[in-house]
């Protein structure tokens, strides 16, 4: 009857410390008050509660030990059955209170066997727990409905169809609400018992798992630094897309979705770092396994046509960064977005290589042969649609090469500057190359036709803007300047055969060099080329306006010559005024062959 009514004392003094908002660990203070109360203060009396506090506290844990040993011998798991769940955990309850009120008088040195006693049965516990945390998270995983893709396919009778994801507004219930009420009950007491790093170890590793097999189904091959060096580029733009699309969803979706699965699964711990961690080790493989791809292609070639997938990476975590901060804020997830950082800037650096590159391509195509016709230069076509094309990230281009410039101290250049520059090598080099053709008229010709080609790649789009209006208007200006030294080289000695005063038969002779010189002409420019058709019409219109009008004077002052009357009829003229037009405007290819 003693044995029972410390017993019940012992139970009404935890009773106490909960109704008084204290931990139950201070139950045995309490006990110790309740067995001196009403007695006088002395040793003996004092002595004997604390005699009869550690009575009371050492059969209880006698009874919890052989409460909870009856569970951790069981093969079966504890949490197959909900009622012998909870029952475990109030008995781990227990055990935890116990232990603290143990702890409590630790300065007792006959509660010192007790203290080992419950610490060892509470490591016994914990390794229980969490054999039982990861049962718990490895059958919800066999009823995750597998099935569900996330990589933007679906599958119906044997064929596929392409499902894009532009919303990416919803989360991802991985686990069933029951379910995280078990795995915060057990993280509960795990974080109570010390052992807060275990638990999450095992929580992280089976999201890991996961998150590897969705981050398969989006088709990503895991390439290693060493792989993507040496994969083709052609290939690799096939990849860049693809982890466009995974590292979009991975940030979007999957990682705010793990996010609020540790928010709930590790709620109302008193060690707050425990969610913080696990998150950290949910997220870590997947991030670096993204990451170490863009730092691969950061590292690679600076060949130009690198430029736009190189881009598209940059700008893909550049729209994701912000992200980044909220998701990676905490202090064991900063330094993956202080790599996420590293890693958008040698993106940057190598954007700014590329870009630069393009110059030495410029430098390293000398002059060899002319090119046929006069017609526009593959130089010229690549460098400008590479220029439009580079516009079209207009923004980052500044940004890079003003963060560059500001960071290291070069000299880099504002990007109008740098493009500017662009293109005083390439006009430099369209001069050079003009010098290849023994005909002066081809030679402006030539640059007409580049210069042209020129100016409509920088209308109406980012590249005209960041060159502005003065550039425009000088480059037109030096247009109209090919045009004019075209006609004076070509046309004005042809037509200043017609322009003579001299007697009739100079002009009959002026006549048949007039015509012989047409036609050499007309059957060497006719092989011309000149690819747009505004500027081939334009040309046409000109020469017409030149050599029409004078021809037809010349061919009336011919007919009205004194010196033809009493001749048999009038001198053989080839052509008429039509004819000649009809020649001028056979003039010029559209393209070579």
């Amino acid at each position: 009857m003693a044995e029972s009514g410390d017993e019940n004392l012992y139970a009404a003094a935890r009773d106490i410390a909960r109704a008084l908002g204290k931990d139950p660990s201070a139950a045995g203070d309490i006990l110790q008050i309740l067995s001196g109360y009403g007695a006088s203060s002395g040793n003996s009396r004092t002595t004997a509660a604390r005699g009869g506090a550690n009575v009371n506290l050492d059969r209880s844990l006698n009874s919890l030990e052989r409460q909870i040993s009856s569970y951790i011998v069981e093969d079966r798991p504890i949490w197959s059955d909900p009622v012998d769940s909870r029952n475990f955990l109030d008995a781990v309850d227990e055990l935890i209170a116990v232990a603290g009120d143990l702890r409590s008088m630790a300065g007792d040195k006959s509660v010192a066997v007790c203290i080992s006693r419950a610490d060892e049965l509470i490591q016994q516990v914990m390794f229980r727990l969490q054999e039982e945390f990861g049962y718990v998270m490895d059958r919800a995983s066999e009823s995750f409905d597998s099935d569900d893709d996330f990589s933007g396919e679906e599958d119906n009778d044997d064929t596929s169809y392409a499902r894009p994801i532009t919303d990416f507004k919803f989360v991802i219930e991985a686990l069933q609400s029951s379910v995280i009420g078990d795995l915060n009950a057990i993280a509960i007491r795990m974080v109570a018992g010390g052992f807060g790093k275990e638990c999450s170890r095992v929580y992280s590793s089976r999201r890991r798992e996961f998150l590897e097999e969705s981050l398969s189904r989006l088709h990503l091959r895991g390439l290693s630094t060493e792989e993507v060096q040496e994969t083709p580029w052609q290939d690799l733009e096939d990849e860049i897309d693809r982890w466009i699309k995974a590292v979009t969803m991975v940030f979007r979706v999957f990682f705010p979705s793990e996010r609020l699965l540790c928010d709930r699964v590790f709620s109302d711990l008193s060690v707050s770092s425990v969610t913080d961690l696990s998150f950290m080790e949910v997220c870590r493989g997947t991030t670096t396994q993204l990451l170490n791809f863009a730092d691969a292609i950061a590292l690679g070639s600076r060949l130009p046509e690198r430029l736009f997938k190189v881009m598209d990476l940059y700008e893909a975590i550049q729209e994701l960064i912000p992200k980044m901060e909220t998701l990676f804020s905490n202090q064991y997830c900063l330094p993956l977005k202080h790599e996420a950082d590293a890693i958008h800037k040698r993106l940057g650096d190598a954007i700014r290589g590329i870009f630069m590159e393009l110059e030495n391509l410029i430098r390293r195509d000398p002059p060899k042969t002319a090119f046929p016709g006069g017609g526009i230069h593959p130089i010229t076509r690549y460098v400008m649609n590479y220029l439009r094309a580079a516009c079209k990230s207009r923004q980052s281009l500044e940004h890079i090469l003003d963060q560059t410039g500001n960071e290291t101290g070069s000299d880099t250049r504002p990007l109008s500057v740098q493009i500017r520059w662009v293109l005083e090598l390439l006009e430099s080099n369209l001069e050079g190359k003009k010098r290849t053709y023994r005909d002066p008229a081809l030679c402006f010709l030539f640059m007409m036709n580049n210069g042209k080609y020129i100016l409509d790649k920088v209308s109406d789009n980012e590249l005209g803007l960041i060159l502005g209006e003065d550039w425009i208007v000088k480059h037109t200006a030096k247009l109209r300047q090919y045009h004019s030294s075209y006609g004076r080289s070509s046309w004005n000695q042809l037509v200043g055969l017609l322009r003579t005063e001299s007697p009739y038969p100079k002009l009959v002779e002026s006549l048949r060099l007039f015509k012989d010189r047409f036609d050499e002409v007309c059957l060497t420019q006719s092989q011309w080329v000149v690819t747009d058709k505004q500027l081939r019409e334009e040309l046409q219109s000109s020469v017409a306006g030149v050599v029409s009008p004078a021809y037809s004077n010349f061919i009336s002052r011919l007919k009205e010559s004194p010196e033809i009357n009493g001749r048999r009829g009038e001198p053989f003229i080839a052509y008429t005024v039509e004819d000649l037009e009809l020649r001028i405007k056979g003039l010029f290819k559209e393209s070579s062959s």
